[in-house]
């Protein structure tokens, strides 16, 4: 069941963006947008989907969100990837954005990523006005100087801080950088209904973490033929990570309790949130 609900949240998103970005163009900028944007597991837009279905929000409302959720994702890899940031040259098995093109057109087409996920989030497609700035607003958090960025922030400090980080503030780290955007797509679906998000919060905080604690364990045991990405690049910076700080065997069990608080968490939904633990269940085992 999961997978393949996986799958058809993926294709549903992929057709939502290429309509979405039909009528810009064909400028390098616009190309590399479509690049950028391309394939993934769609995890994120998955979990806006699933929460939307859990509070039966129509599709047609929910794959705005979810598509806006996926722009601002790729917004962040674009930029994680150039020189100045985590200086990858490889994502998803093929070039990263600023080797394909230049430095200044992967800039541009994730800046230009970034607001088309605002856009996404007030489309009148969503619903009520209300609803369309809670999207908005929410978005912002999640991805500005209290989330995604702040996390992003004090990744790039630990790399010149002369003490390492502590397993307290890689988890601070991680919540921000990984987690503020798995929260906010497990709760687009209760916004989108204007119900509690107190449950979905509480179970993206745990899936986020463990996401984390599993990239981290692909970066030490990962393939690069299968994650599409360098590996090994933590240990070769001397990072602080889970897997450094807590061994391999501990993270993995850290990982699994995390995943169990997480699937604990959707308790008042009964089996009708089924997907959304075999999701979490899913982001321990994958390979890429």
């Amino acid at each position: 069941m999961f997978s393949q609900r996986l799958s058809e949240a993926a294709a549903a998103v992929e057709a939502h963006l290429a309509l979405v970005m039909e009528g810009y163009g064909t400028l390098p900028v616009v190309e590399a947008m479509r690049y950028g944007a391309r394939g993934g597991k769609r995890l994120r837009a998955f979990l806006v989907l699933e929460s939307a279905r859990l509070h039966s929000v129509e599709a047609a409302r929910a794959i705005w969100p979810a598509a806006a959720i996926e722009a601002m994702h790729a917004y962040s890899l674009v930029h994680d990837d150039l020189p100045c940031m985590d200086d990858d040259d490889l994502r998803r098995g093929l070039p990263t954005v600023h080797i394909a093109w230049d430095e200044a057109t992967a800039v541009l087409a994730g800046d230009a990523l970034q607001a088309l996920a605002f856009e996404l989030a007030a489309h009148p497609g969503c619903g009520p006005p209300e609803v369309r700035a809670e999207l908005a607003l929410s978005l912002a958090r999640a991805a500005g100087a209290g989330g995604m960025v702040r996390g992003q922030a004090l990744d790039m400090a630990a790399e010149t801080a002369v003490e390492p980080l502590t397993l307290a503030g890689i988890t601070e780290l991680q919540a921000g950088k990984t987690g503020a955007l798995f929260e906010w797509s497990a709760c687009a679906g209760a916004r989108l209904a204007g119900a509690d998000i107190a449950p979905l919060s509480a179970y993206a905080q745990g899936l986020g973490l463990a996401f984390q604690i599993a990239d981290d364990i692909l970066d030490v045991e990962g393939d690069a033929a299968k994650t599409g990405k360098a590996v090994g690049k933590d240990a070769a910076a001397g990072k602080a990570t889970f897997v450094s700080l807590l061994g391999l065997d501990a993270a993995r069990r850290r990982a699994r309790d995390l995943v169990e608080s997480a699937c604990a968490a959707l308790d008042p939904y009964g089996k009708r949130a089924e997907s959304l633990r075999e999701a979490a269940r899913f982001v321990i085992a994958r390979e890429h």
